[in-house]
């Protein structure tokens, strides 16, 4: 052996190992177990974005190449000029009030004893599917304030300060004495004088919906120096019953029906009706004629119209904000829970009132959390599709057009599958800066 090893002959070259990974798994086994995913990528996101790229460069056929002028669509069509104003004022305010209201439920639970009973409801309507969601707001928004409750408690709140007549449908009857004094207004035809008893008689108002304060009609009895008088509903129910102009015993007196004695164009006088129907004015209003003024007449307030042109996008916003608030407040939750109490406490030590301990303490140590939740708010608004497509009704889905919405029209209901990829692109580029910034922000984290 000595020999063989002065002669020069080196020893046999020892096998290759095979290469690991920093993990310490073969790089082939890894591959192996990819590829599954890799190849479901590959269907799923990398042909699609591939696809709708090279369609977007051709006609609605498919067949001709038509360049730029599906993006020029994007900036000259009219229906995606309102998607894109719509998806700017989603982007600005749906992920700025979403989060607003989750940091101030968070702060605001983190005390009470209630605290995760409070944030567990706020947080249920995430586990709604957003049709379900739309369903609930298309009713929740439904002009009806017998049906919807946003109108419910907005026609609640408007009565409280201004009530609404409770004879919108009143009006004379044949033969009264009454005739029509313009504006919804109705005025006698000849003055009146002290010591008689005047009758108004109107028809109209379905005795069921005769308010609770109304009582059975009385016949009103002349007074000396004065004028007094009945407005009552001058109708029985039965065929034949009651007598046309004549207080029936069934009938029932308009209470609280304001009359105005008016003489040469200016109020002299005026009274409100009982519960029976009766009034009385002073001896002013002698020669003077009787008006009932419109405001008596005025159609119930019946509130806002949440889904038409002008308040649609605002109000599916609303829906949008009451099932993310929850995402937003438990992410915010969580990153408060992870916040030096020291630093609370010494700031309240050193003379800090609450405003200010949230202001420049709490809210500058949220800050990446509150990031997180606004970047991922921002990607989801880009692409809201349900919701609007659900609650916006056909008369006002143009006002409410999104992108997303725009997207699904152009491609299904007008069949121009080359704007619509043309549409999807370019979602595709308002997201990727968006979701650059997140995963710089978050590597930024993890090097820290």
């Amino acid at each position: 052996m000595a020999s063989a090893t002065a002669a020069g002959t080196s020893p046999a070259p020892a096998a290759p190992k095979s290469r690991k990974s920093v993990t310490g798994t073969r790089r082939t086994v890894a591959a192996l177990f990819l590829l599954p995913a890799l190849v479901l990528l590959g269907a799923l996101v990398v042909y699609p974005i591939g696809y709708s790229l090279i369609r977007s460069f051709y006609d609605q056929s498919g067949d001709s190449f038509a360049g730029f002028d599906n993006y020029e669509a994007l900036f000259t069509d009219d229906g995606i000029r309102t998607a894109l104003k719509n998806n700017v004022l989603w982007v600005v305010f749906a992920p700025t009030v979403a989060t607003a209201l989750g940091l101030i439920f968070a702060v605001l639970t983190e005390r009470v004893r209630w605290g995760t009973a409070f944030k567990l409801v706020v947080f249920m309507p995430m586990a709604i599917s957003m049709l379900a969601a739309g369903i609930i707001f298309r009713l929740v928004y439904d002009q009806d304030p017998d049906k919807g409750v946003a109108n419910a408690v907005w026609v609640g709140v408007h009565d409280t300060f201004a009530e609404s007549s409770a004879f919108p449908k009143a009006h004379p009857g044949r033969e009264s004495p009454l005739k029509a004094a313009g504006g919804g207004a109705f005025i006698t035809r000849e003055p009146v004088r002290t010591g008689e008893a005047v009758a108004l008689p109107l028809v109209g108002v379905a005795p069921d919906l005769m308010p609770d304060s109304a009582k059975r009609a009385r016949s009103a009895e002349p007074e000396d120096g004065r004028i007094t008088g009945t407005t009552w509903q001058d109708f029985t129910r039965g065929k034949g019953v009651g007598t046309l102009g004549g207080v029936d015993a069934t009938e029932l007196g308009y209470a609280g029906m304001r009359i105005e004695a008016v003489r040469d164009g200016k109020v002299v006088a005026s009274a409100t009706a009982a519960g029976d129907g009766t009034f009385s004015l002073p001896a002013a209003a002698d020669g003077a004629q009787l008006r009932l003024p419109a405001d008596n007449f005025k159609e119930p307030y019946n509130g806002l119209d949440w889904l038409g042109p002008s308040l649609v996008t605002p109000a599916i916003i609303g829906s949008y904000v009451w099932m993310w608030a929850g995402f937003a407040m438990v992410l915010i939750a969580a990153g408060l829970a992870g916040v030096p109490r020291e630093l609370l406490e010494a700031a309240r030590v050193d003379g800090a009132n609450e405003w200010q301990v949230f202001r420049r303490v709490t809210v500058p140590l949220l800050a990446p959390v509150l990031a997180v939740v606004v970047v991922t708010l921002m990607i989801n608004v880009l692409k809201v599709f349900d919701l609007v497509f659900i609650i916006a009704p056909g008369s006002s889905q143009d006002d409410a057009n999104v992108l997303a919405l725009e997207l699904y029209r152009k491609g299904f209901a007008s069949d121009q599958p080359g704007i619509a990829s043309a549409i999807a692109v370019f979602l595709l580029l308002l997201v990727i800066p968006v979701m650059w910034f997140n995963v710089r922000r978050l590597r930024r984290e993890v090097r820290r």
